[in-house]
């Protein structure tokens, strides 16, 4: 049949066309960003999955960081630990030279100055240090905020240090405040007292090993938690490209064949106008 009014060879040959163009924007889009989903209409359900994975892997990533700045304030706490053991060894060979009878007053005196010139030091080390502005030495907790980005997963862990002075509370603190009464009450004096300072500085030297093996555990599991979240970060960072990423090959592939496909729809569609053409001669 012979028509002037539609011409369905040439429609079919547009609307071919036009889907040919689609699927070949489609391939330099996902070649120009690397990823095969780049708008809500490629795969919806594909789309919820990565965007899910992606708060996924962003909770992580934070709380890896998290851990790793409540490991750093713990071996923050533990430096200044371990100075303070170096100040207690000194105390300790000051209270043994204080029990010596062969001192004189004014050596006494020198002796229970410089004992209480560390145990200065030592406060000073408790108020003073600190972890981005917070204090390291308290006794408050601080709270270790750790999750996966669901509401199942997220966890707090409580890392104590405990405070670091002569009037606190702290089992470190009890020993110290035991040291300053001995140095108020003239324990280093050339006496039994002095021998009873040394058991003291004694017992504060292996209640700081305690908290430094206590601080110890926390830094460990700490480390362990962000090493565990940082390979969750890669599982679930290789899945979100699964399901993401565009497949190169594939793409380029596709593009070739759009390629072709959109030159022979332009030759079908112009030779389907041309035919038309033909119904002129009928009239001439």
């Amino acid at each position: 049949m012979i028509s002037v009014l539609n011409n369905v060879s040439s429609l079919i040959a547009e609307n071919a066309l036009s889907a040919t163009q689609t699927s070949l924007q489609n391939s330099f889009t996902q070649l120009s960003t690397g990823l095969k989903l780049n708008s809500g209409s490629d795969d919806p359900a594909a789309i919820s999955i990565a965007n899910g994975l992606g708060a996924n892997i962003a909770a992580l990533t934070q709380s890896s960081q998290n851990a790793s700045n409540g490991a750093g304030l713990l071996q923050t706490a533990d430096g200044a630990l371990s100075q303070v053991t170096t100040l207690l060894n000194q105390a300790v060979t000051i209270a043994t030279e204080a029990a010596n009878g062969g001192l004189t007053v004014a050596q006494q005196t020198a002796a229970a100055n410089q004992f209480q010139s560390i145990l200065n030091e030592i406060g000073q080390i408790g108020s003073t240090t600190n972890f981005n502005g917070v204090s390291v030495f308290s006794n408050t907790a601080v709270g270790i905020f750790t999750t996966d980005g669901t509401s199942g997963g997220s966890t707090t862990t409580d890392v104590l240090t405990g405070d670091l002075s002569l009037t606190g509370t702290s089992a470190v603190s009890a020993d110290l405040t035991a040291l300053q009464a001995d140095v108020t009450g003239g324990a280093t004096a050339p006496t039994g007292l002095a021998a009873t300072t040394v058991d003291d500085v004694t017992a504060a030297i292996a209640q700081v090993a305690a908290t430094r093996g206590t601080i110890g555990a926390s830094v460990n599991q700490l480390t362990a938690d962000s090493n565990v979240e940082n390979t969750e970060v890669t599982n679930l960072t290789s899945a979100q490209n699964n399901v993401q990423n565009a497949d190169i090959g594939s793409t380029v592939a596709n593009l070739s064949q759009y390629s072709v496909l959109q030159q022979t729809g332009m030759a079908a569609l112009q030779q389907s106008n041309a035919a038309e053409q033909n119904v002129l001669k009928l009239l001439q």
